[in-house]
Formats: structure tokens, C-alpha cells, sequence
């Protein structure tokens, strides 16, 4: 490329009018003002939002995204700005590649986090190719994280550490972080998002934040397996460490590694903790706090965003996060034979649980070098 060409801000060597790029959408004030930005800097932006379950039973839901409601928001915004709204009808693809597996996965006794696998198998795969039908240049999202480039594109932190989604972000790949932009991921505070949104009068600029994840009202999950699982809250034991009943439960599905409230077993001098689930046995099985400190994480399913091939040193020397709401913390990264690796957390980590994820980050800046998902290691 000539050095005299100037790039515009989506990283193109041509004009905004002449560079199409495909938002997606989800209703709330964050994808609305990437649209709305793209829109007002001349870009060609054509706006996608996913229907991703039933859409009547979604049209009185609050709090969650991707809701009838929020299809009729992104529409008021795409109309507001000028530009062109699409609505695709997701449902079938993100029973099959979330619902299903979030189902399953409790049901193992597993703690799922199905925005990522949203993200990894709905938008970044499906949505991404349908970006590329439009023949859009790239596409475009309201996440709050960096995509850099070097000598390759990478994923880095977003500045607001707050509003940091690289946790849920991890298994992006280089192809499509190549095709991804994320316009809010430098800006300080959530309340500069609010404000561009005041500046362009969108209908959205002071709408909640969702909270809940899109197809589990009011938290409860339980409810949410039993209608897809008829059976899964068969009730058993709540066992100590040696197999002596203390108690009963209505459903391994309730439980969480690390729980410690609402075990129904008091009289206890000491508190005793969610320290494994048992789905064959049906077993809650607990004890002291102690015994919830891991030091060695077995992962599969590896993303690595690293320069050097991840299996080219036999340790890597790394940050990383086993919940989303942790700082990174010094670990050892060891690749294992067959695409899985082990982590050494060199301080112990309280309620690592399966079906999480374990991140990747750089301990002297803001990149973060992928993950994988935490399993039993057996």
C-alpha cells in the first residue's frame, strides 16, 4: 500500500461512503451508537439484529437483550440515523449451538457461560458470514474491548476496565478478529457512551443496561432447564466430603461449585461450600472453604491469539482469569499433547468450576492472548 494513502477509521484505504460495514445490533444504547457514529461519519452501515428466541414471549421481557422489544429499539434507531435495518431469525441456529448445550452442560454439573458461546458460534460465526453475503467490509459490534493491530490484528483490553468484555470475547479468532471492529473499546466510562448517544437523540440514549442472560428470566436457571429437561431437578443428598448425608436438595441443577449460601443444612460451627457436584449420583457434595482453592486448571478448547505457535515453548508465563469478574492473576500456561493445555495459578484460586472459562492475558499490557474452557480433565 502507497504510504500516502490515508486510512479511514475503520482501517480502510478508501472513503467511509465506499466502505460498507454491517452492525450488529442488539437494541441497547451500545450497538446504537456504533451505528449511529458509523452513520454520521458517511459510512454505508447496514444494521443486523438476531432473533434469537420466541419473539412473543420475549415482547414483556426486561433486562435482556436480543428481546422483542429491543428488535423495535435497534429499528427506532435505524430510522432515527438514516440507514437500513435488517431482522434475522436466529432461533433454530441459537437453540442448537447455546440452548442445548447451557441445558446440558448444568446437567453434567457444569457451570456454562453461554454469552461466549453466543458470541463464538451465533454473531462471530453466523452473523460474521452473513456480514460477508452483504458484502460489507467488516462488521462491527458494541463490545466494550480493543482490537489493535501489529504485525497481525490483536485483541487487547478495553480501556474502561469496568466494562471490560475481553472474558467473554476470548475465543475470537485471528480470521475473524480481522473482519471484527469494536469502536467503544477506548472510551473511559459508559457514561461517554451515553453522552454520544444524548448527542446523536437517540430514542435508546437512556435505556437500562441488560442484565440477565437473554433466554433466562429473572436469573433463574433452574426453571429455565427443567421446561428444556423435563426431569432435571431430580431431587438427592447433600453429602460431606466422606459421603455422609447432611441434607437433601431438589436438583443438582440449582448448585454452583462454590455456593455457600442456601444449602438448607444449618447448625453447623463452621460454613461449609458447593465443593463438587455428582449429576450421576445426583450428590451436592460440600465442604470447608479450603477445599475450593485450585491450583492446576485442566483446558480444552484453546484459542490462542499469541505471535509464536502455542505449542512452540513448553510454559508460557501469563495472566490469566478464571471468572469474569476477577482481575488476571500469574499463571503457568502449559500446552498438553491432543490441543489441550494446563494452567498453574501461582496464587489459588476459590470455586473454579467446569464449564468456565480461563483466559489469557498479557501481565505487562492490555493484550489478551485467547483461553480455553475448564473441564475435569478426565
Amino acid at each position: 500500500m502507497p504510504l500516502d494513502v490515508k486510512l479511514n477509521s475503520l482501517g480502510f484505504a478508501k472513503a467511509p461512503s465506499e466502505t460498507r460495514v454491517v452492525v450488529a445490533m442488539s437494541g441497547g444504547v451500545d450497538s446504537s451508537v456504533v451505528a449511529a457514529q458509523l452513520a454520521e461519519e458517511g459510512y454505508d452501515v447496514v444494521g443486523v439484529t438476531l432473533q434469537l428466541y420466541d419473539h412473543g414471549a420475549a415482547l414483556a421481557k426486561k433486562g435482556a437483550c436480543c428481546a422483542g422489544r429491543d428488535i423495535h429499539d435497534a429499528r427506532r434507531v435505524a430510522e432515527t440515523m438514516g440507514f437500513p435495518h435488517y431482522v434475522l431469525d436466529y432461533e433454530n441456529t441459537f437453540r442448537e449451538a447455546v440452548i442445548d448445550e447451557f441445558a446440558d452442560a448444568y446437567l453434567a454439573g457444569a457451570t456454562p457461560v453461554p454469552c461466549i458461546r453466543c458470541n463464538e458460534r451465533v454473531k462471530f460465526r453466523d452473523l460474521l458470514n452473513t456480514a460477508r453475503d452483504l458484502d460489507a467490509d467488516c462488521m462491527a459490534t458494541g463490545h466494550y474491548i480493543q482490537r489493535r493491530m501489529g504485525d497481525r490484528p490483536e485483541l487487547h483490553m478495553a480501556a474502561d476496565p469496568v466494562r471490560d468484555q475481553s472474558y467473554f470475547l476470548f475465543s475470537t479468532t485471528e480470521e475473524q478478529l480481522d473482519y471484527l471492529r469494536f469502536p467503544l473499546g477506548h472510551l473511559p466510562d459508559k457514561a461517554a457512551t451515553r453522552a454520544l448517544a444524548a448527542k446523536y437523540g437517540l430514542p435508546v440514549a437512556d435505556k437500562p443496561d441488560s442484565q440477565d442472560i437473554c433466554f433466562v428470566p429473572n436469573g433463574d436457571y433452574a426453571a429455565v432447564i427443567e421446561k428444556l429437561r423435563p426431569g432435571a431437578g431430580e431431587p438427592g443428598a447433600i453429602v460431606d466430603i466422606e459421603g455422609r448425608e447432611l441434607g437433601r436438595h431438589d436438583g443438582v441443577i440449582r448448585y454452583t461449585v462454590g455456593q455457600r449460601r442456601g444449602l438448607g443444612i444449618g447448625g453447623l460451627v463452621d460454613p461449609l461450600y458447593v465443593v463438587r457436584l455428582d449429576p450421576q449420583k445426583r450428590e451436592v457434595v460440600v465442604g470447608p472453604k479450603e477445599m475450593l482453592a485450585t491450583r492446576l486448571v485442566p483446558l480444552r478448547e484453546i484459542n490462542w491469539l499469541g505471535d509464536a505457535p502455542l505449542d512452540s515453548r513448553a510454559e508460557w508465563h501469563i495472566g490469566v482469569k478464571v471468572r469474569s469478574t476477577r482481575p488476571p492473576r500469574d499463571a503457568i500456561l502449559r500446552p498438553k499433547p491432543g490441543g489441550l493445555a494446563e494452567v498453574e495459578l501461582l496464587t489459588p484460586e476459590e470455586g473454579v468450576s467446569p464449564g468456565q472459562a480461563c483466559v489469557f492475558y498479557d501481565m505487562d499490557g492490555t493484550r489478551v492472548f485467547g483461553g480455553g474452557w475448564i473441564w475435569r480433565g478426565y
